[in-house]
């Protein structure tokens, strides 16, 4: 697997409040009498943010919300992908704790 390109928007999220790790990488695809390389994405992202991901893409395709409203659930979404973010962050302190913790008994 060859990596070809890093999109980081955890490190930058964009305006929306998307947060995501892309990869595009190129791995083998066996043949029958050859190999040969694809490109592929591969993106990383929680499962709140997933589901961030899915409702961003119903209200920005979706046609019949009105305008005041769809400005009124982008606002909404920034809120919650602000709101995810920051109990990701929180969640992986109390990770790093726990794994520190059990690191040190077993150097005892």
């Amino acid at each position: 697997i060859v990596l070809i390109e890093k999109k980081d928007y955890i490190k930058n999220p964009k305006p929306s409040g998307y947060r995501s790790l892309h990869l595009i990488v190129q791995v083998p695809i066996f043949l029958q009498k050859n190999k040969k390389m694809v490109n592929v994405e591969v993106q990383f992202r929680t499962i709140a943010m997933d589901f961030w991901a899915s409702l961003e893409h119903k209200l920005r395709y979706k046609k019949d919300i009105p305008a005041d409203q769809a400005q009124q659930l982008q606002e909404e979404l920034l809120a919650c992908a602000t709101q995810s973010a920051q109990l990701d962050n929180r969640m992986q302190e109390i990770r790093n704790q726990l794994v520190s913790r059990a690191d040190k008994g077993n150097q005892s």
